[in-house]
């Protein structure tokens, strides 16, 4: 992929849960919630400090995180959608 973030941005991926529930009962499109678990694609150049020092990411790529249900910005590549959020978007990661 061609796509880099910029300043404390971060691309990811949404990790989409499961289309059916234990008692078999199958969940449309239209009423499911927005994802909140993705995965790191890709991360930005970085955000500077007042000093000019370069703050450093508490993600990396391919770490599973929790994103705020409503930030950042939807992207379509490839046949595939990702969302360009900032850093403080990103709520925890998931160990």
């Amino acid at each position: 992929m061609n796509i880099q973030p910029l300043g404390d941005r971060v691309l990811v991926e949404a990790i989409e849960a499961d289309e059916e529930l234990k008692g078999g009962i199958v969940i449309p499109d239209t009423a499911k919630e927005k994802p909140q678990e993705a995965r790191v694609v890709a991360l930005g150049t970085g955000k500077k400090d007042d000093d000019g020092k370069l703050i450093a990411f508490e993600v990396a790529v391919d770490d599973i995180v929790l994103t705020s249900k409503y930030g950042g910005t939807d992207v379509k590549i490839d046949d595939s959608e990702y969302k360009i959020l900032n850093a403080g978007d990103i709520l925890a990661v998931v160990k």
